[in-house]
């Protein structure tokens, strides 16, 4: 089988249990290097992302229980690249054993990855993406009085900030994960969406925002020309009708089935949805790839028998 490159998007929930440790998330990332070896030792060049939702969320937290003159809080673009470091960190220190343990020799880096957003986004004007931790209304209420913050009801639990989602543009470091990735390293890069920035005519500039892990993952895919864009989730397939009783596992789908079943509104906003629309895009943009839906605890039957929900062009 010829050489692949393989970008493989883990969620965050995939790293962090109820247990908020960091030594319960760097347990949880061994098993995941378990799963994600077997690329390698299949011959694929691997490319690894990840979420860092529930990550930044305890980060903002802590933040903000620290917030004084002399311990500032940190701003969110600067809290994504902290837990960028650490996941990356974390993962690229566990597949380093696994590698060792089975005699594989290879490098693995994590880079903290910015990522290029247009200024102009319309998420800016309507930030609706919930971040940190939850306030009464009238804390909510008064935070909105003294800063620029937003902040919106979240389905009864509380008061919420919520700031923008922009669309990935471009990838700042994609000219260096592609050498990496040439030179054989296995590269972590895109953690939590990456940093989301904007150019302006200083530099980059970093914006208070969170882009969708599996968009910019699939921006990275698209870049670097990979061949396989794999999205974690929860579920071996991804299911129309769910739960009803004419539910249907989809396992080998095209691009138009897809957007056929977004306008009959088969799949969650914020769930499953963006995992299906960064599938598609990435098989528009290189028709000659696949894009899969899938498990981490799956990846086995992927490998053996292209099990999970594939999405392919028309």
């Amino acid at each position: 089988m010829a050489k692949r490159k393989v970008v493989v998007a883990l969620g965050g929930n995939a790293i962090l249990s109820d247990d908020a440790t960091a030594q319960a998330q760097q347990n949880a990332l061994k098993e995941t290097a378990k799963y994600l070896v077997q690329f390698i030792e299949q011959g694929d060049e691997l490319i690894i992302s990840h979420g860092n939702g529930p990550q930044v969320g305890n980060l903002l937290i802590q933040q903000a229980a620290a917030d004084s003159e002399k311990t500032p809080a940190m701003p969110l673009d600067t809290c994504v690249a902290m837990t960028e470091g650490s996941i990356g960190y974390w993962l690229q220190n566990e597949m380093g054993a696994i590698l060792k343990e089975k005699g594989i020799d290879k490098d693995v880096v994590s880079l903290v990855t910015q990522v290029i957003v247009a200024e102009d986004d319309p998420s800016f004007h309507n930030p609706s993406k919930p971040v940190g931790p939850f306030f009464t209304e009238e804390e909510a209420k008064q935070q909105m009085q003294t800063g620029n913050a937003t902040f919106k009801e979240d389905a009864g639990r509380g008061w919420r900030k919520v700031v923008a989602s922009p669309k990935p543009l471009s990838i700042k470091e994609a000219r260096v994960i592609e050498s990496l990735v040439d030179q054989g390293v296995v590269t972590i890069s895109v953690g939590g969406g990456g940093i989301p920035v904007v150019e302006t005519q200083k530099g980059l500039e970093g914006r208070e925002a969170v882009i969708d892990k599996d968009f910019a993952s699939e921006k990275l895919a698209e870049i670097i020309k990979a061949d396989l864009l794999i999205v974690l989730t929860g579920v071996d397939n991804v299911y129309v009708n769910y739960q009803k009783p004419d539910q249907k596992k989809l396992e080998r789908v095209t691009v138009s089935e897809m957007k056929q079943y977004i306008k009959e509104d088969q799949f969650a906003p914020g769930s499953m949805l963006p995992k299906v629309q960064a599938c598609i895009e990435f098989v528009e943009a290189r028709p000659e790839g696949k894009a899969i839906i899938t498990s981490l605890e799956n990846i086995e039957n992927l490998l053996a028998n292209e099990d999970g929900t594939i999405v392919v062009a028309d």
